[in-house]
């Protein structure tokens, strides 16, 4: 496989694809390529319309997705002061790309079979690796699509994020061929000789010890380890070091961290849950999380850590053999202020990588695909089959 990424800074979007364009041909050679994936500011408004359509006059691509962010992301900078587009493309050796358009009643009812979920696939003729899943924030519930992908290709990951930078209901975009669309969701199938690795990294740290649920309604979290769910928590923040303590409380807010895995025998560790909010306090005590909950799942109480964050995206990095990928596309939080473009850099070196900042990132933690929040979702392709 041969990708290069290509990002150009330019109140301007022509001149902003010729650049980008100018830049593939010089990479990649004047042949066509099978896949381009497109990250662009929000703020080129209603000129987002002719991206995909410049782009594709320009350099002749087979199969183009993309999405609106507040900032892009490529291995030498992040973006977001200047409007910008951030290109990862390339050609797919033994491999190959599909994608497609999703809209809200196209979604198959919770009872459907798994023939009306992979209706909605886009069409491969070899065996799908990964998806990538784009959405938009004001019309598209991106939960029950990855739910239905995890049903019908549970052994493919699905990596992805919901399309930001405009807080008006038509203000965001996602690219489908020479389309724009402002709502609903893209799909792009990656198959063949090709591994596709997800690498999430969910930007909190654990405090405190793990216990398991022993009271539970729904979202609410009544007890742990047969304590009264505050006094659990009362008890975690009153054990903890002044080295554990979170540096500004009040900005701070508790996350309740749920091991991905119900089954494992050796305690988690950090990364190995699932991060969700912790919304409130009931009128009986109880935890009100974003998340429903299980009795006997594992949990454990989590803080945001802008540098534990980097850490743990760094040591996933090199544990999924980042430096060893063909190329790679991040999907950030609008909501993280760390460099991670920097420190995939850092691990990944030259190889070739476009993203974009997310109104919330899509990711598997254990065998579940989950959308994420101040998050950083990865996937990495390299050639070869999964063995």
């Amino acid at each position: 496989m041969e990708f290069h990424s290509a990002l150009a800074e330019s109140e301007s979007l022509t001149e902003a694809c010729d650049a980008v364009a100018s830049d593939l041909r010089r990479a990649l050679g004047p042949a066509p390529l099978d896949l381009a994936v497109v990250f662009a500011s929000a703020g080129y408004g209603d000129d987002l319309g002719a991206l995909p359509v410049l782009l594709q006059e320009r350099v002749a691509i087979k199969t183009l997705v993309g999405c609106t962010g507040e900032a892009q992301l490529h291995p030498d900078s992040m973006s977001a002061r200047a409007p910008a587009i951030s290109v990862l493309a390339g050609r797919l050796s033994g491999a190959e790309a599909a994608a497609c358009s999703i809209q809200a009643p196209d979604l198959p009812h919770a009872d459907a079979p798994p023939s009306a979920w992979r209706a909605l696939l886009p069409q491969t003729q070899l065996p799908v690796r990964g998806v990538i899943v784009l959405g938009e924030p004001f019309h598209f519930d991106v939960r029950p699509l990855v739910d239905g992908l995890d049903f019908v290709l549970p052994d493919a990951p699905k990596v992805g994020g919901i399309a930001s930078g405009s807080r008006h209901p038509h203000g965001n975009a996602l690219f489908c061929g020479r389309a724009r669309l402002t709502q609903g969701a893209v799909l792009l199938a990656i198959a063949g000789d090709v591994t596709a690795t997800p690498v999430v990294s969910q930007g909190c740290r654990p405090i405190g010890r793990p216990g398991k649920i022993t009271s539970a309604r729904g979202n609410r979290l009544a007890g742990v380890d047969e304590l009264p769910a505050k006094a659990f928590v009362e008890q975690q923040l009153q054990q903890l070091t002044a080295a554990e303590l979170p540096a500004e409380t009040d900005q701070n807010p508790l996350f309740l961290g749920i091991a991905s895995d119900p089954f494992a025998t050796a305690p988690p560790e950090a990364g190995d849950f699932l991060v969700r909010n912790v919304l409130g306090i009931d009128e009986d005590a109880n935890l009100v999380v974003a998340e429903k909950l299980g009795i006997g799942r594992t949990v454990q109480l989590h803080v945001r850590d802008q540098d534990s964050g980097l850490e743990d995206l760094e040591r996933r990095l090199r544990r999924a053999g980042a430096h060893h990928a063909d190329a790679a596309m991040v999907f950030r939080c609008v909501g993280r202020t760390s460099a991670d473009h920097e420190r995939f850099h850092r691990v990944a070196g030259d190889v070739p990588m476009a993203g974009s900042t997310c109104n919330g990132e899509i990711g598997p933690v254990g065998r579940q695909t989950h959308v994420h929040g101040y998050s950083a979702s990865c996937m990495l392709l390299r050639k070869g089959a999964p063995s």
